[in-house]
């Protein structure tokens, strides 16, 4: 599994030699963000899921310094936080608010729709939209919290289930090869 993942990886060159990370060589060279095992793997995309469901431009730096802090495949958590695009995050944000609401025991009925945009005052739209995510308020960012834990567990035991069935069918096929060379 290493062989494939590998091919999409950059390698410690590119970092070292990148003017713009250069500041940051020692942190960012550090083996075990780079290193592909399962433990590592299974970590960088836990880190990825859960970063995620950040909101804007910060998913990748908050993957990065959870993968810095946790020692976890960096590459690997920066590629998964792409699971959240313009199509995708509007829904995760519904089902964490639902989830919030769940889990607060709120009453499900106070989902108010986001703001119609319409083609005038592009200001006062977005205001609108501040305005409709204020209210969303403690559902939405404990469902958040709850998801991306959620999220981040399932996936890590997810990749650490698929590994080791990949290296036991690996095993197994390796076995039966040698078998057949001995008989």
């Amino acid at each position: 599994m290493r062989k494939h993942l590998r091919k999409f990886l950059p390698d410690h060159e590119a970092i070292r030699t990148n003017r713009w990370l250069a500041p940051f060589e020692n942190t960012l060279l550090h083996p075990r963000l780079w290193h592909l095992n399962r433990r590592s793997a299974a970590g960088g995309f836990a880190v990825g899921l859960y970063c995620g469901l950040i909101p804007g431009p910060f998913q990748m730096l908050g993957a990065a310094v959870f993968a810095v802090a946790f020692r976890v495949n960096l590459p690997l958590a920066l590629f998964t936080t792409l699971y959240t695009n313009p199509f995708t995050i509007i829904p995760l944000y519904l089902v964490a608010y639902r989830l919030g609401l769940f889990a607060l025991g709120a009453e499900s009925g106070t989902f108010v729709p986001p703001p119609e945009h319409g083609v005038g005052n592009l200001l006062e739209w977005m205001r609108a939209m501040g305005d409709w995510m204020l209210g969303l308020g403690a559902p939405l960012a404990f469902g958040v919290l709850l998801l991306a834990n959620v999220l981040a567990a399932l996936g890590y035991a997810i990749v650490r289930l698929g590994w080791r069935l990949y290296l036991i069918r690996a095993w197994r096929k390796r076995r039966l090869h040698r078998n057949a060379r001995t008989s």
